[in-house]
């Protein structure tokens, strides 16, 4: 229990002031002090809420979940035209003829997954810096390295979440829609770790130009705005650049497309040449100089998130 003393309460009695001593109460916490990983996960948590609008108003859930409902919707179409198809033509038609499965998914939802990520990154980062907020988080035992660590993988989470959930919707799809469910999975097992390996490089790379762009603004929809932005204009510029420069210049130009590389590694990924895909100007350059763009890309912007926080601290 703490005492304080209330000054000029009293009366004055040969000069000295007196005063009167009120109980306020106050107790000591003796309960478990858990330390800094305590507080970096409860940033990442709390950064889940944010990302999914849970805890939060009901117009804040509308557009995370509306993008959620959509991919997943993509998915069970995708399984839907192909279950139709081979039930009406015969099993195993589908595939020979080509239609959409899961080497297809992420370049047809690619717009969709990074106008989440435009939207829904900013969420995490933009509104603490605009409210003073984060001045709060960064009192002792967490940094600003581990807050913004901390959102990177809450969002890192949800990404991996929105594009690995409507795959497994569209396998168990595909596997219900053949006479043997057992048996196409045992033939078409190796699916799972090409769609999990590619929508891992995908929801590493919008993470990082996501929350990248983020931290260059305390406004989110300046940051959503910027994100869209800079992936329709650098795709717009490789096309025209890779239309008008022929040869190799044009497909080293194609790099700049920011929207293109976590694609074309989901190609890679599948070892196929998706149509949807087509324009893809540096796709005839060699795999490793596609590899390392797409490494690059990630971990600038990975680095620039990390410079920008990195100030907050000093």
């Amino acid at each position: 229990m703490t005492s304080a003393v209330g000054p000029g309460t009293g009366t004055s009695n040969g000069g000295n002031r007196e005063g009167q001593v009120f109980d306020l109460g106050y107790r000591r916490y003796d309960g478990p002090r858990e330390g800094r990983n305590r507080a970096r996960l409860a940033v990442y948590t709390d950064g889940l809420r944010i990302s999914l609008g849970l805890g939060r108003g009901g117009r804040a859930k509308i557009l995370p979940w509306l993008f959620v409902g959509i991919a997943v919707g993509i998915g069970l179409i995708f399984a839907l035209i192909a279950g139709t198809v081979d039930r009406v033509a015969g099993e195993g038609i589908a595939e020979a003829a080509d239609l959409p499965s899961h080497s297809d998914y992420y370049t047809a939802t690619g717009i969709l997954l990074f106008l989440f990520a435009a939207v829904v990154g900013p969420e995490l980062l933009c509104p603490d810096r605009h409210n003073g907020i984060i001045n709060l988080y960064l009192v002792r035992p967490i940094s600003s390295i581990d807050y913004v660590i901390a959102r990177f993988l809450a969002f890192l989470t949800v990404m991996l979440v929105v594009v690995w959930l409507p795959q497994i919707v569209l396998l168990i799809g595909l596997a219900f829609s053949a006479s043997q469910p057992g048996d196409y999975l045992v033939d078409h097992w190796e699916d799972i770790p090409k769609f999990l390996a590619a929508g891992a490089a995908i929801a590493v790379y919008t993470t990082s130009v996501g929350l990248a762009v983020a931290a260059f603004t305390t406004r989110r929809g300046y940051a959503s705005v910027g994100l869209v932005g800079l992936f329709l204009i650098s795709q717009f510029a490789a096309g025209v650049l890779g239309e008008t420069v022929t040869g190799t210049a044009g497909e080293w130009l194609g790099l700049i497309s920011l929207s293109d590389p976590p694609l074309h590694i989901n190609e890679l990924v599948f070892n196929v040449e998706d149509s949807l895909n087509a324009g893809y100007a540096a796709r005839d350059l060699p795999t490793a100089i596609r590899i390392l763009a797409f490494f690059v890309l990630t971990a600038v912007p990975i680095g620039i998130l990390l410079a920008r926080y990195r100030r907050l601290s000093v």
